[in-house]
């Protein structure tokens, strides 16, 4: 059987050889090239490569324009713009927007171009266009693509500024450019802006340029000691170093921060005072963070920044329409302050909505976990914004719009308000309802007839939270910093360092429209102290509406003082130990309904942490600079009954 195998596998070589010897590769290496072949014409590498010095993209489907410009100031700087233009027939109107967080991004949302303005532009401002207005997005001075140097909050020409120019002088170089360049503008221009924008449209106003006719700053930076930014009546927000950080490091804000940890609550106490902490981060090389640390008390140089002062020293004599957000994280003071500053001049329209800070430019039919039933913002833009921008640059007729437009929580309705009420600070006025503390921890219009008070410990190495923890930096991944003041406060009522005050369930609904008025009578055996108040609607413990929401302890408003500005901002003096002391200080503004079934509740603590730098509880010159051994704890007490603590309430029959 082995020969036979052999044999037929001998057979099968030999006649499978010549096939094999007749196969040829596809290519014969040296072959001839036949004669008729052409090959085909290669151009040259030009000298430049293969970039062209320009390139016409195809656009003419899309319904916009986009262009760049470099638009000088009076000091030869040079400011870089980028408008979007309506592509079609006719002049329109300008709405410009100056920014310290790039013109370039703000102008491609997502980074997908496409034809339609919301492919680049955050809903707000790709209506604008499709309304009919030409959006300019500008670089302030130092930032980005614009030259020049950049200064925080750049103060007006004066005592802080020896320069020639300012927001005000670079905003009247731009408009005056913008109507005589841009062919296809109407002559007429409205500045806009949210959050530091919103202090650039502000400033726009201090000597605001002919073509300007109509504003709409959006949660503006306003008063940054009093309320806003950097500080809340006196008490530091070590949060926004970050900010900081990002801001001033660079141009083009690309300079990284690294925590080196994931909860900011531990961050902060390692390092203990907020000077020391950016001392580890490197920001003594950031002059502004220097001046933060300089100037802890209400100073003229803040007082010399404050912009509801500048404008309430000027007529206002541009139409504007001033934005604030109710659950505003970051500026929720300006807004509402900047109205009652310059609404005499007949020239200012307030709308207070109910939104986190920025919310009014994009979706907005919920905040947390409380849903309105609609998109609060598409509305707000669509009944009032354009309606306002139309009247005043396009010559439309009468927008019709009421002089205050507040979002009533609770009810969930737009109301249309003659006036909006001044903030209370000092002896409080009658039509302010007094909501009492009693010393039995409950709360009641009638007021208690036995004096008492109730007491805990603050201790500094044990801060309560401004939120549940992890306290994710406000701008990491997966943060609720956009949401946190509707945050349910059941986390701070378990707490033996937080006082807890609750009222009777309420048998009819209670309106509260205006701004609250803290009067908290209390004593630190230290010789300083920081004072938090939360007012807060409680829902009914079953809820079938949304069963989630039982039992949830949703903050109306929420605000810190600290004890050594109690008389005077300026000055700062220590706290007399153990002695009873009046403090008063205004709640931010409310506009809210609680329905029966739902009880008032006021919370009292002593710290806020990781938001505001601990009070070390002794007096030390400035906090910025305390050492490990001033951060001592105290015994606080809040007094009650005649002579007590209360709380003002705007209430509305």
């Amino acid at each position: 059987m082995g020969l036979r195998k052999f044999a037929f596998l001998a057979l099968a070589l030999a006649l499978a050889s010549p096939l094999a010897a007749e196969v040829q590769p596809a290519v014969q290496p040296g072959g001839d090239i036949p004669a008729d072949f052409k090959a085909p014409y290669v151009p040259p590498i030009p000298p430049g490569g293969d970039i062209p010095q320009s390139f016409n993209a195809p656009r003419s489907a899309f319904h916009y324009v986009r262009r760049e410009a470099m638009i000088p100031m009076r000091d030869g700087a040079k400011l870089y713009t980028v408008l979007i233009v309506p592509n079609g027939a006719g002049r329109f109107p300008i709405m410009l927007d100056r920014t310290p967080y790039s013109a370039k991004k703000a102008t491609s949302r997502g980074g997908q171009l496409g034809p339609y303005p919301e492919n680049i532009l955050s809903p707000a401002y790709a209506e604008l266009v499709r309304a009919g207005y030409i959006v300019a997005v500008q670089d302030v001075r130092g930032k980005y693509k614009s030259e020049g140097d950049y200064v925080m909050n750049r103060p007006l020409r004066g005592p802080l500024n020896r320069t020639a120019v300012d927001h005000s002088t670079d905003a009247w170089d731009t408009i005056d450019w913008l109507v005589r360049n841009v062919p296809e503008a109407s002559g007429r221009v409205g500045s806009i802006g949210t959050s530091y924008n919103g202090f650039t449209a502000l400033m726009s106003l201090v000597d605001p340029h002919p073509a300007l006719k109509a504003s709409v700053p959006i949660n503006p930076m306003v008063d940054v000691w009093k309320g806003d930014d950097w500080f809340h009546n006196g008490a530091f927000r070590q949060e926004m170093i970050s900010y900081v950080y990002g801001q001033t490091a660079a141009r083009e804000s690309d300079e990284d921060w690294f925590t080196a940890g994931y909860d900011d609550y531990n961050m902060f106490l390692r390092y203990g005072s907020a000077s020391a902490y950016g001392r580890a981060m490197g920001m003594d090389q950031l002059p502004f963070w220097n001046r933060l640390l300089q100037h802890p008390a209400y100073d003229r140089y803040w007082q010399l920044q404050a912009v509801d002062r500048i404008l309430a020293a000027r007529p206002l004599s541009v139409p504007t329409l001033i934005v604030d957000s109710l659950w505003d994280q970051e500026d929720i003071y300006g807004a509402p302050a900047v109205f009652g500053a310059v609404k005499r001049s007949g020239n200012a329209w307030l709308v207070l909505g109910p939104w986190h800070h920025g919310q009014s430019n994009g979706p907005a039919p919920s905040l947390g976990a409380i849903d309105w039933g609609s998109d609060t913002a598409k509305w707000f833009r669509a009944n009032v914004m354009i309606p306002f921008l139309d009247q005043h640059l396009k010559g439309a007729r009468p927008a019709n719009i009421a002089r205050v437009t507040a979002f009533e929580v609770g009810t969930n309705q737009w109301r249309r308000l003659a006036d909006w009420p001044l903030a209370c600070m000092r002896g409080c006025p009658a039509n302010l309802t007094p909501l009492y503390l009693a010393a039995d921890e409950r709360l009641s219009f009638r007021a208690p007839a036995k004096a008492g008070f109730n007491s805990y410990v603050s201790d500094p190495a044990k801060p309560v939270t401004y939120r549940a923890r992890p306290n994710l930096s406000p701008w990491a991944t997966g943060s609720t910093w956009r949401s946190w003041l509707v945050d349910d406060q059941r986390f701070a009522e378990a707490r033996p360092d937080v006082l807890t005050y609750t009222g009777e369930v309420l048998a009819q609904p209670l309106k509260l429209a205006g701004t609250p008025l803290v009067h908290l009578v209390a004593s630190t055996s230290g010789t300083d102290s920081d004072w938090i108040v939360k007012l807060i609607d409680v829902y009914p413990e079953q809820y079938p509406q949304k069963p989630e929401l039982g039992g949830y302890q949703l903050p109306i408003a929420m605000e810190v003082i600290r004890a050594r500005y109690r008389e005077d901002p300026a000055r700062p003096r220590a706290v007399a130990p153990n002695q009873p002391v009046a403090y008063e200080f205004a709640l931010p503004a409310v506009n809210y309904t609680l329905a029966p079934g739902h009880r008032l509740m006021v919370q009292v603590q002593s710290s806020w942490f990781p938001l505001y730098d601990r009070n070390p509880q002794t007096f030390v010159r400035n906090i910025f600079f305390a050492q490990p051994e001033d951060y001592r704890s105290a015994t606080q007490r809040v007094f009650t009954g005649p002579g007590g603590s209360w709380i003002g309430l705007p209430v509305v029959k």
